[in-house]
This record gives C-alpha cells, structure tokens and sequence, in this order.
C-alpha cells in the first residue's frame, strides 16, 4: 500500500483531515474556575444557586436541561455570557490548559491533521490561553457568541479548511459539541475531563472516547 508525506517523515494519511477542537473543557481547564465564579453570578441575574451535591446531576445534563434546571431567564442570558467573558478575561491567568495539551497539538499537526478550534470565548481570551506555541499548530479560529451557534462556525471552519463534514472530526465535552457535530455531519470525539460527565457523553454514543490527553493523537492517526 502506498503512503502519504505526511510531515518530517512518511506514514499513512491521518484517519481525518481536520480536527476542531472546543476550548472550555476540552483543551482549558475551565470548570473549577466555573464552578467558584457561579454562584456570585446566579445572585447577580437572579436564577438559582448551585449547591455541591447539584453538580454531579447537573454534569449529566444538556446545556438547555440545566437552564431550565437553573430558572435562567432566557432575556438575561446574553448579559449572562457577557458577564462571565468579562469574569473571565480578568481572571485568565488562573485558567491553565490541561496538562498535554502542547505535545497533543503538535504531534497531530506534525502527522499532517490540519487543526481549527471553535470557541463561545473571545477570540483574545482563546489566543492567550493557548499561547504563541499553539497557535502557530491552529490552522483556524472560529470564536464569538454567534447568533447562529456552533454547527454554524463547524460549517465555516469546514469551508475555509476545504474539508468534507465526512473527513473532519469534532472534539468536545459537551452533549451539544456532539449535536453540532452531528447537526453537520461531522465524527464527534468526547473527552472525559470536561464539563459533561463522561457516563452522559458516552450513552449518546460518540464516534470515540478519550479517557487521557494521550488517546488522542494515536486515536486520530495511524500507526
């Protein structure tokens, strides 16, 4: 069988040509963050307080489940998000990515995976979390609250990229990673670590499943 160049030495073509990859949850080690900050936010806009034996249910829930869980006023929520990227910025210092995050993304560029991320956050606060290093690995951004959510930035990013749905792959923690994943005919791989409990992520069946940062690149590309 005939291999493909696919970087300093020769090997078999990468499994998929693109990986997308989430931020919070995925590649930044957010929820700890998340979890101090919410309560002080739930005060602010007037939904419910989150007690710590609610967290585990709440990790098992879709994102929508656990507004309606948390009585968010759908009107409230835009300032909601802007309130915890204003929060955020300030304290992103104190955000770190998960450990093996920068051997993970160099190892699939370096096998010939072209890689994107798509991100809620702002487009600074994802290019300071991942630093100089990363970025030069990151052949595109798509961040922002967009009013057309996720599956609309996948098909930007699958557009810029030059890639079918069907030869790109999305990687999250989230149930609704998954639904934008699928929502535009992208494979879904979900990460263990995340905000969404992993027993959750599973039962919807998910193309793969990484339990450690180091699944990931032997996952993606061939041996």
């Amino acid at each position: 069988m005939s291999t493909a160049l696919v970087g300093p030495g020769t090997g078999p073509p990468p499994r998929w040509r693109l990986a997308v990859f989430d931020m919070d949850g995925t590649l930044v080690d957010s929820f700890p963050w998340f979890v101090r900050v919410l309560n002080d936010v739930a005060d602010r806009y007037g939904f419910r307080r989150v007690a710590p034996e609610d967290v585990p249910s709440l990790r098992r829930a879709h994102a929508h489940e656990i507004l309606r869980r948390l009585a968010v006023p759908a009107w409230r929520l835009p300032a909601i998000v802007r309130h915890l990227r204003t929060l955020k910025t300030a304290q992103l210092a104190d955000i770190p990515l998960f450990p093996g995050v920068d051997a993970m993304l160099a190892g699939l560029a370096g096998r010939g995976v072209t890689l994107a991320v798509v991100s809620s956050d702002s487009d600074a606060n994802v290019r300071r979390s991942l630093g100089a290093a990363n970025l030069a690995h990151i052949a595109h951004l798509a961040c922002g609250a967009g009013l057309f959510g996720k599956p609309h930035k996948l098909r930007a990013v699958l557009r810029r990229a030059g890639v079918a749905p069907a030869a790109a792959i999305a990687i999250g923690d989230e149930l609704r990673d998954l639904d934008a994943a699928r929502g535009v005919g992208m494979a879904f791989g979900a990460v263990a670590w995340g905000y969404t409990d992993v027993s959750a992520l599973a039962a919807r069946a998910p193309d793969l499943v990484f339990r450690r940062m180091d699944d990931i690149v032997p996952a993606l590309t061939p041996v």
